[in-house]
């Protein structure tokens, strides 16, 4: 049976300027001048060394593997001196094979370099580019005789499930490694054998399942694989599975399970406040809690592989996942093998999860694409790749707003979705409802999606007049209450993905007072702040009661009397003014109410059980804190 041992402590980093420090993983090493602006901020190469001793094996009968989750942007092991492995891509797990290199102590280093050049993903995009050995480190001590660990970082087993009618075949497909009979067994939720089986190829049937309904019932079987020789067990994998259906209508939205299931959620990028990309399962979770909470179903996590756990915080949450590889925003030719590599390594490592339902073949690549015949001809390889890796889930790609409805790149994958900021970076939210109705008018029976939507908004920035580009958070409630409204006008999209869920580092950008930041997000970078706009999805999306008042911060007013504006999902709110009932009104969503302001005034709004305070003041002179630092009053994109 194998083992597991982790190697996160006592490393060695040195750094681009040669300086070696004591760090313990996960690390990300331009953690903070990734997140600080300015084009110059430190990509290059930087080592990472620990020792360790020999793990107890038995050399005739085991090997020990190395494992890497996540080094970004590309790795060079290894092991008393000797190269071990080299790979390229900064979000996938790989494996190296190091039995035979092993001493009783043991010298480990690690190159990790996320330097420009034009044949890694990504080079050019709204993100930081971290670098470092921010996901786990392991050594695997398995049997001779193993389910396959030298496949694409993948676990070595598949699991098909088909629905057909009132049951469903349960396909799963092991690659062994030496000698043995794979035996699989199946358990239900509540941990009872339901099936079992024999064969590394072979198809269960499963009468009457229980379905992976989405957020309203994430059901989810445990599928475990032994290896079995001479009647010994030599390894085993479990990996839970749910068992569903979906499809896409061009005229009706997204299904599941044979019903009308529309999709409405979040994009995800993974990073944090101060830390880069090097964060913790507690870190996870906070994140699945607060997409939870503001009542998504799914989630495109954008724009890489993302770590193996929260694909499993998604199966078990229900949520949707469209999940991508990095090919975005530039075409390289020389890079053709990496988008190829990187998305036969997404497709196998995360084929089990029940959660993802497409993948995401490129995003924006339009921007400064040269080679267009080259380009088309690449998402043409993908496409048929991802087809023929995966048949039973559907293709996707997210396009920009400059490129046009009947670009050709638009037409390859089975789904297709836009990212339009309509509203935020050119004037006219009324361009949204054009824009689709235009494309569905030419393109009927195509699948259409908004990938990305978003403006900027930042809690500490206020106006009593919100206009575009002012990064105030009133501007971006609007804007998003104008979308919402525009969906529900448009109830054929297959999906839309709020961008984003969290602010996080892009470098290249210098805007809302804040250098290195995009803060389109629903959620600080911290996670510590809830914008309104988060407010106003939880009251569109979310069935657990709530009421919230907006623009709290927005707390030292000029004016004599203001509209206090309230999100709630309850069909009845009343507002107190100083104790005493001002008025209560019916409606869905959004609440707005006159009040007058004299001196210190106490607000209060209640839903049922539910009540949120808020205190605003009145004042002689705005306060300056609440406008956008002058000079700072960009907000075209990044490019």
């Amino acid at each position: 049976m194998r083992t597991v041992t982790k190697l996160m402590k006592n490393w060695q980093f040195t750094g681009p300027d040669g300086k070696t420090a004591a760090v313990e993983l996960p690390h990300t090493w331009n953690h903070i001048d990734g997140q600080d602006g300015g084009n110059d901020y430190k990509r290059g190469s930087c080592t990472y060394q620990t020792t360790f001793a020999k793990p107890a094996f038995d050399a005739n009968t085991q090997q020990v593997w190395l494992q890497f989750e996540g080094v970004n942007a590309s790795a060079a092991v290894t092991l008393n001196g000797t190269e071990v492995i080299r790979h390229d891509g900064g979000y996938s797990t790989f494996r190296a094979d190091i039995t035979a290199l092993l001493a009783e102590q043991n010298t480990l280093t690690v190159i990790a370099d996320n330097s420009k050049n034009d044949r890694v993903y990504p080079q050019k995009a709204d993100f930081t580019f971290y670098g470092g050995i921010y996901r786990d480190v392991s050594l695997l001590v398995v049997s001779k005789n193993h389910i396959a660990l030298n496949y694409l970082g993948s676990c070595g087993v598949r699991i098909t499930p088909t629905v057909k009618g009132s049951s469903a075949d349960i396909r799963v497909q092991t690659r062994v490694e030496g000698e043995g009979e794979v035996e699989i067994t199946v358990n239900d939720a509540a941990g009872s054998t339901v099936l079992t089986g024999t064969g590394a190829d072979t198809t269960l049937t499963m009468q009457h399942p229980h379905l992976w309904d989405g957020v309203r019932d994430p059901y989810l079987y445990t599928c475990t694989v032994r290896l079995v020789r001479s009647g010994a067990v030599q390894d085993e994998v479990t990996q839970r599975f749910g068992v569903r259906s979906f499809s896409v209508d061009p005229k009706q939205g997204f299904f599941l399970n044979g019903r009308a299931y529309p999709l409405h959620g979040v994009s995800r990028h993974q990073d944090r406040k101060g830390l880069g990309n090097a964060i913790t399962r507690e870190m996870h979770d906070e994140d699945m809690q607060l997409i939870q909470e503001l009542g998504a179903n799914t989630v495109r996590l954008a724009h890489y592989q993302h770590d193996q756990y929260f694909y499993d915080l998604c199966d078990a949450a229900g949520m949707v996942v469209w999940a991508e590889i990095p090919y975005i925003s530039e075409h390289m030719p020389g890079g053709r093998a990496n988008t190829i590599s990187q998305m036969q390594e997404l497709i196998e490592q995360n084929y089990n999860h029940a959660c993802i339902v497409c993948w995401g073949v490129s995003n924006e690549i339009t921007i400064s694409t040269k080679d267009k015949r080259d380009m088309l001809d690449n998402h043409r390889v993908l496409n048929d790749l991802c087809h023929k890796m995966d048949d039973t889930r559907l293709t996707t790609l997210a396009c920009y707003a400059m490129c046009g409805p009947f670009n050709p790149v638009a037409h390859i994958t089975d789904l297709v979705s836009w990212n339009l900021y309509l509203g935020w970076y050119v004037p006219g939210l009324f361009l949204n409802d054009l824009w689709m109705d235009f494309f569905h008018l030419c393109y009927p029976n195509r699948p259409l999606g908004f990938s990305e939507y978003g403006a900027e908004g930042m809690p500490n920035l206020h106006s009593e007049h919100p206009r575009r580009g002012d990064h105030t958070e009133e501007y971006q409630a609007l804007y998003h209450e104008y979308m919402l409204r525009c969906f529900e006008r448009h109830p054929w999209l297959w999906s839309t993905h709020v961008w984003n869920m969290f602010d996080f580092a892009a470098d290249a950008r210098d805007q809302g007072g804040e250098p290195g930041m995009n803060h389109k997000g629903l959620v600080t970078f911290d996670r510590k702040t809830k914008k309104d706009s988060f407010y106003l999805y939880k009251a569109w999306w979310s069935e657990d009661p709530f009421v919230h008042i907006c623009s709290k911060r927005f707390a030292e007013r000029t004016r004599s009397e203001i509209e206090v504006k309230v999100y709630s999902n309850q069909k009845s709110v009343a507002l107190f003014v100083n104790g005493e009932k001002l008025a209560e009104q019916t409606g869905e969503h959004v609440f707005t109410f006159k009040v007058k302001l004299n001196g210190e005034t106490k607000v209060q709004a209640v839903a049922g059980d539910h009540i949120d305070e808020a205190v605003f003041t009145k004042v002689s002179t705005p306060n300056p804190d609440y406008k956008l630092t002058k000079g700072k009053t960009k907000s075209a994109n990044w490019v």
